[in-house]
């Protein structure tokens, strides 16, 4: 079944499922239940079978599902039988941080070559990566071919950054830049907004110690003088 015919939300849980495989694998595990995988997933079992459902038939009642075989359906689903080059964009402190990253090959990821307004202030920040001026990534694309880039940007130049990006034939776009881009349909983007993310922490954080008790006023009296 072709990627673009199963639902966003079921392909960032098959991610997470063919992480939770190859943990599996790598302690000589040859089958898994759909409630041991779900409950590694943080899904219930029924949620982890419909999504499976999308690969076709895998799995026996009783024996569980075969993992080598379900990673390979996976990986082929998510387009990882072979190393997809990605290349990022502003190698600021975050940047420069993410490039220090190894998950990403870990994953089938891997990052052939960073861009920065001013590629010589990098140098000294121990990257190992290539880093080139960002005038020169149209053309490092389209010689690539490269289809993901991970965007690392100030929020000001983040627009104009991903306008040249999927000029260039960029496809998917993860962005660490705090706003909200502007693509066409046929582009995806994954926005990572670490502050809106620390929001919604603290949030529950707080409803925990007030008791479940959050967005409700914290002077009755006071509510009552304004109804």
């Amino acid at each position: 079944m072709e990627g673009n015919e199963i639902p966003k939300k079921t392909i960032y849980r098959l991610s997470i499922y063919h992480r939770c495989l190859r943990r599996l694998l790598e302690n000589e595990m040859d089958t898994v239940s759909s409630s041991t995988l779900a409950k590694a997933a943080g899904v219930n079992p029924a949620q982890l079978r419909k999504d499976l459902g999308y690969l076709g038939a895998f799995g026996t009642r009783g024996l569980g599902y075969p993992i080598s075989e379900l990673v390979e359906a996976i990986r082929e689903v998510l387009g990882r039988e072979h190393l997809q080059p990605v290349i990022l964009v502003g190698v600021g402190n975050l940047g420069a941080a993410l490039l220090r990253y190894d998950g990403f090959q870990k994953e089938g990821f891997g990052v052939v070559a960073a861009f920065d307004a001013v590629p010589s202030a990098v140098v000294k920040r121990g990257i190992n990566v290539p880093v080139y001026d960002v005038d020169e990534m149209p053309r490092f694309i389209r010689k690539n071919e490269v289809k993901l880039a991970v965007l690392a940007v100030p929020a000001a130049n983040a627009q104009e950054v991903a306008n040249d990006l999927v000029g260039a034939g960029v496809q998917g776009i993860l962005s660490f830049s705090p706003t909200i881009l502007q693509v066409p349909e046929s582009v995806t983007v994954n926005s990572v907004d670490l502050a809106l993310e620390l929001e919604q922490v603290s949030f529950f954080v707080k409803r925990e110690q007030d008791g479940g008790k959050v967005g409700q006023p914290e002077d009755s009296s006071a509510s009552k003088k304004n109804q």
